[in-house]
């Protein structure tokens, strides 16, 4: 699936896959101390909650990864990278600590941007309180529930998705200074719902779709990277082991493997779930009263790709 399929197709149509990036890479923040205890809610504002020792090593060695994996382990020495971070106080933190693994001259921006900020729980937390909302969103949907004096997933799809819109007019209008000879890689410092929303907007992927996802870990990376043809995919660097992990479905993985290779413009029919998520029962053929031929008998519809069961932890 494409992000704003129209808009992004003209950004592209209009400049070259060169000063495309070559790679955008999701990373969660590292361990903090809400992730340890949650009591830390209460008392501390959710954007003020620091890193562990844990999360800031976390930090550390993801930088070190993310260095190997840009310069190809020292061998490409035509490389950039341009920060974005949610302004929280975990995720500045790790944005720090990965930068240790960074040269200035490797780094050609950082931007903090609210829009890629946490999902809004509500102000202070009171632990007994969300123990009861969190069993109601299950309930409800963890895609629509909106907390009480916070923020729903939808809330956060609406915020990435123009978040998403002013990433591409910087790219179409070279805000970001980029050398077309150097390759460049964005990197989003973020939050793990903000991730998964992040790249459900991004591929198309639908609400039930979303619900499977699973929350990436901490200073976990997605590493959406430019196919030879254009389209961004996740089936370049990770295996379909890693994306069955992260709750991908059968389809949506052929999906990413065939953005590896797919040119920009083409339509994947292979794994059509845009329109199987919303009919099952449409035939190849017109079938008309005018019509000579036969209908075709459900039967013999194409068969999609296979679904895989995933179960959320």
């Amino acid at each position: 699936m494409r992000p704003n399929i129209e808009t992004h197709q003209n950004h592209t149509r209009r400049k070259p896959i060169s000063i495309l990036p070559k790679r955008i890479i999701l990373v969660r923040h590292g361990e903090s101390q809400g992730n340890l205890n949650s009591a830390t809610y209460t008392t501390t504002p959710d954007y003020k909650v620091p890193l562990t020792e844990e999360g800031l090593i976390q930090a550390r060695i993801a930088g070190t990864e993310l260095r190997r994996l840009l310069s190809n382990d020292g061998t490409n020495p035509h490389w950039r990278v341009y920060f974005y971070v949610s302004p929280y106080e975990r995720t500045r933190s790790t944005l720090r600590e990965i930068g240790r693994a960074f040269s200035k001259k490797r780094i050609i921006g950082v931007r903090e941007e609210c829009r890629i900020r946490e999902q809004d729980f509500g102000n202070f937390q009171v632990e007994e309180r969300m123990k009861v909302v969190k069993e109601t969103r299950e309930r409800f949907g963890r895609f629509f529930y909106r907390f009480p004096e916070g923020e729903s997933a939808a809330d956060v799809y609406d915020r990435v998705s123009s978040f998403l819109e002013s990433l591409w007019r910087d790219i179409d209008m070279n805000r970001l200074r980029h050398n077309p000879s150097q390759d460049l890689n964005l990197i989003i410092i973020s939050h793990g719902l903000t991730s998964r929303v992040f790249l459900t907007k991004w591929f198309k992927w639908t609400v039930e779709q979303f619900e499977y996802l699973n929350n990436p870990e901490n200073c976990e990376c997605r590493v959406m990277q430019l196919g030879e043809g254009g389209e961004y995919s996740l089936a370049i660097h990770h295996t379909e082991e890693e994306m069955l992990e992260w709750g991908l479905s059968g389809e949506m993985i052929a999906d990413q493997k065939w953005r590896a290779s797919a040119h920009k413009g083409q339509w994947n029919e292979r794994c059509p779930w845009y329109l199987h998520a919303f009919f099952d029962n449409l035939a190849d053929t017109d079938c008309d009263d005018s019509s000579d031929e036969p209908c075709q008998d459900q039967d013999e519809l194409v068969e999609s790709c296979p679904r895989v069961a995933v179960t959320e932890e």
